[in-house]
């Protein structure tokens, strides 16, 4: 059986991965396998640079300018109040769809505008949990119109783009880079009080890209969602150090799943055991507020399955009230917000 041995050769490959990967955000469509980014001190100077088009563009500096579309973007959201971004470094613990349940919670209050923006490119799964499969996205003069499922809610993601649900996008970085551009710049959001932004796990491309985007702007911050177990919150712990190194501020963490209420019967049983502690010891030793554990109900899943507001058809459910008093600490978190100077 063959052995794999990592001695110091294999130690620098790896860095020179993280560093190629590190600088993916800023990688031309067009550029070599190893390009180390056009922020980079070794820009149009790297033996990779060779024979690349962009090359001397690159050393001559001109590619660490500031990207001219942060400013457009800062104007285009500069009529939006609140920014909230929902993130985890693990897959699978519910961002979307607490996203949608957060999105159609704050749009309950008929006085408020709120949009929903899904930046899961090659996962987006916000249409189907909306109930908006099928629609597309219409060209107006003021750029992409999004899809409303309700008169004070509107939805973006790429899956009004493509022509099936069952479409793969296969993408690399800088293409997925450049559609998140174009739904901060291009769509016609209009006066929003809250835009809601739906993440996917990890954190490189696309976070990268829509924290660089929106750093001319005012952001209120990121909601981190885990589940109890350790291999979820092994993951979120580095999602809450990504937000710390980005400057981003955390509004607080909610524990998905955290038990499962019997529908009928109303027990209470532990699917996801904590055997860590679970959300609330981390945010304890991290110094975070925990806004709330939600418990795992089925009709949650089913109501997204099926395109249904789960909050408006069970809103007696422990879930739901759960769901509101999260809401509500938001919704708080934000008017605080709203009084104090941007740092963003």
């Amino acid at each position: 059986m063959a052995v794999l041995h990592l001695g110091v050769g294999a130690s620098r490959r790896r860095r020179r991965r993280s560093k190629a990967q590190t600088n993916m955000s800023d990688t031309p469509d067009n550029a070599p396998k190893h390009c180390p980014g056009t922020a980079s001190e070794q820009a149009g100077k790297a033996a990779s640079c060779q024979g690349c088009p962009n090359q001397k563009l690159c050393a001559s500096g001109a590619g660490k300018k500031p990207d001219p579309a942060i400013g457009e973007i800062g104007e285009k959201l500069s009529s939006v109040k609140h920014k909230i971004l929902v993130l985890s470094g693990k897959g699978g613990v519910g961002k979307s769809t607490f996203s949608a349940q957060l999105a159609r919670a704050l749009a309950s209050d008929g006085t408020k505008e709120v949009a929903l923006l899904d930046v899961d490119i090659c996962g987006p799964s916000i249409p189907r949990i909306m109930g908006l499969e099928g629609e597309q996205v219409h060209q107006s003069g003021n750029g992409w119109s999004p899809v409303y499922v309700e008169d004070n809610l509107a939805i973006m993601s790429i899956g009004f783009l493509l022509s099936s649900p069952d479409d793969a996008v296969i993408w690399r970085g800088p293409k997925k880079n450049g559609m998140i551009k174009q739904f901060l710049r291009d769509v016609d959001w209009g006066e929003l009080d809250y835009l809601i932004v739906d993440t996917p796990p990890g954190t490189s491309d696309e976070h990268l890209s829509i924290v660089q985007y929106l750093s001319s702007t005012h952001v209120d911050g990121a909601v981190i969602i885990t589940t109890p177990q350790e291999v979820s919150l092994q993951d979120v712990r580095k999602e809450i150090r990504f937000c710390q190194k980005v400057k981003l501020p955390i509004i607080g963490v909610v524990e998905n799943m955290s038990s499962f209420v019997c529908p009928k019967c109303k027990n209470t049983s532990q699917i996801f055991p904590p055997t860590s502690g679970g959300a609330e010891k981390m945010c304890a030793d991290l110094n975070l507020p925990l806004l709330g554990k939600l418990p795992l109900d089925p009709r949650i899943a089913q109501s997204c399955d099926e395109g249904r507001p789960f909050l408006r058809e069970v809103p007696d459910s422990p879930a739901a009230e759960v769901y509101h008093t999260i809401v509500q600490s938001i919704r708080t978190y934000c008017s605080n917000r709203q009084t104090e100077p941007s740092t963003t």
